[in-house]
């Protein structure tokens, strides 16, 4: 999501200021190139070597220090910056860029950039839902900078409540989505994703191997591109992509009647999820007991086709589904598209190397209603990016 990106990074001082070197790090992994700007205050709590070890690159810390180059640093800077963020924020360096003073390099650089803004605050709890901050907060907000709200927790002042920095990968996150085009931006989009759990007694239950990755990268990349995503998830181990509201739907059942009400302000619906499409007709009340049995019958009772009933309700809506098979991959694709009178469908098969549950890449054949056949391949973030094009490019059309 970075690659060849440059960041320029504003630590300010709190406590927090340790945690941008780990920021630096992901950032630098994920493809980027950092440039640091600290505050004196930073720097007392944080050497500046530190940082200039791990992004590689000067660290700017004076308005006036003498440089090698002949260039203006601040402006440099700023026009270096494909993203601008302030990891961790003070209350004070919030108010500076709020109100517009510039007084110290970091300040100075954020009054000149025209770069995409993420701001992520750490400070007391006090400090953090003072009026005057939360003015602040709002004044950067409606200027279009992204900002990262910090956690609940104990705070390095030995307080508990709201003022702890944000775990960094989300912050990355907030970074990489703010270093994307905003060609979705006033879309509303759903997406399901992960496996449906079908209760057969309280301890057991039928699913399948989804992993949920696929519609993750889905609800993370339409929220980079500018849309409004809500991720109506299975049970999964992942983390709900940064600003996607995220809702979890245990069964089948679960997931039809958060899906069905989520539909009716969506503009486009793609259905990732892996659902069951059978459950138990009756779900013991007690643990089921081998009690000397080799065999048991449990009877099965079909599961609402939640995409099927999507198109059925919301026919002038842009609707998109996931067909995998292990065998007859196209042909089967073709049928499952034109049977549910599906808008797209993202076909891959299990057989493929690279492709199929658990997999952080994917192998995918874009089918549209038109008659479009676009392969993906690649990460499952840049295959959902490829899928997000061919929607994107058909609702045009509608």
């Amino acid at each position: 999501m970075l690659e060849g990106k440059t960041i320029v990074l504003g630590v300010s001082g709190g406590i927090a200021a340790y945690r941008a070197l780990e920021l630096t790090s992901v950032l630098k992994k994920r493809g980027a190139a950092v440039k640091v700007i600290m505050t004196k205050s930073a720097a007392e709590f944080v050497s500046p070597l530190s940082f200039r070890t791990l992004s590689q690159n000067p660290v700017a810390l004076d308005m006036f220090a003498e440089t090698d180059c002949w260039e203006v640093e601040h402006i440099s800077l700023a026009k270096a910056a494909d993203v601008f963020a302030v990891v961790p924020a003070t209350a004070n360096i919030i108010g500076k860029i709020a109100n517009g003073i510039a007084d110290d390099m970091l300040s100075t650089v954020a009054m000149a950039t025209r770069a995409p803004m993420v701001i992520a605050p750490a400070m007391n709890t006090g400090m953090f839902e003072n009026e005057a901050v939360q003015k602040n907060i709002e004044t950067l907000r409606s200027r279009g900078a992204e900002i990262v709200m910090p956690a609940s927790g104990r705070l390095a002042c030995g307080d508990v409540g709201r003022g702890r920095l944000e775990d960094v990968d989300v912050i990355a996150d907030a970074i990489a989505g703010a270093s994307c085009k905003k060609d979705m931006k006033g879309i509303r989009m759903l997406v399901t994703a992960g496996a449906t759990r079908e209760a057969i007694d309280p301890v057991r239950y039928i699913t399948n191997h989804s992993s949920g990755k696929m519609g993750y990268a889905l609800a993370a990349a339409a929220r980079h591109r500018g849309a409004e995503v809500t991720l109506v998830s299975g049970i999964t181990n992942l983390t709900p992509p940064y600003g996607v509201e995220t809702i979890t739907a245990v069964s089948a059942l679960d997931m039809y009647d958060a899906s069905m009400k989520s539909a009716e302000n969506a503009d486009i619906i793609i259905s990732a999820a892996a659902v069951a499409d059978f459950r138990p007709i009756e779900t013991a009340e007690n643990k089921i007991k081998k009690d000397g049995r080799t065999s048991i019958e449990i009877e099965l009772t079909e599961n609402p086709d939640i995409i099927s009933e999507i198109r059925k309700k919301y026919p002038n809506k842009f609707v998109a589904g996931f067909c995998m098979e292990t065998e007859n991959l196209i042909e089967n694709a073709k049928n499952k598209l034109e049977k549910k009178g599906l808008d797209l469908i993202a076909a891959n098969s299990l057989r493929e190397e690279g492709a199929g549950f658990g997999t952080d890449t994917n192998r995918v054949t874009v089918l549209t209603g038109g008659g479009d056949s676009v392969p993906a391949v690649g990460s499952k973030y840049e295959v959902a990016n490829a899928i997000l094009d061919v929607c994107t490019a058909n609702l045009k059309k509608q």
